[in-house]
């Protein structure tokens, strides 16, 4: 249970340490990374979802045991972050630099997979 929750401790810092600040990169991302986003709602519809999921890593690691329904949904998130990021530098639609943020969603998933076997009741 231990390795459970210094995995979900881990993920919700470093997610809310990389996703807050997007709210307030929306000019500067348009600038540093064109095309202009066109589509404010997504955008901070998008960072509000994820932070709300790195707040629901913090919950999970005060009691993995109780939240353990919980890790395979998070496993979804963090999958489907990384593979739509790898589909979109292979289409040439990102960044291949992008891969470093899907490289560690997809490492945070296969802990969060990990986390699910070994935090199995008794």
């Amino acid at each position: 249970m231990k390795f459970a929750k210094i995995v979900f401790w881990m993920a919700g810092i470093w997610g809310l340490l990389i996703i807050t600040p997007l709210y307030f990169f929306f000019d500067l991302i348009s600038q540093k990374d064109p095309p202009a986003i066109t589509h404010p709602g997504f955008f901070y519809g998008f960072v509000g979802c994820a932070l709300a999921w790195q707040v629901a890593f913090c919950f999970m690691a005060t009691d993995p045991l109780r939240y353990r329904p919980l890790m395979l949904p998070c496993v979804l998130e963090k999958a489907t972050y990384a593979v739509a990021v790898v589909t979109l530098v292979a289409q040439g639609r990102m960044h291949p630099s992008d891969l470093v943020f899907a490289g560690t969603d997809c490492l945070l998933g296969l802990l969060f997979v990990i986390a699910y076997f070994k935090t199995r009741p008794s």
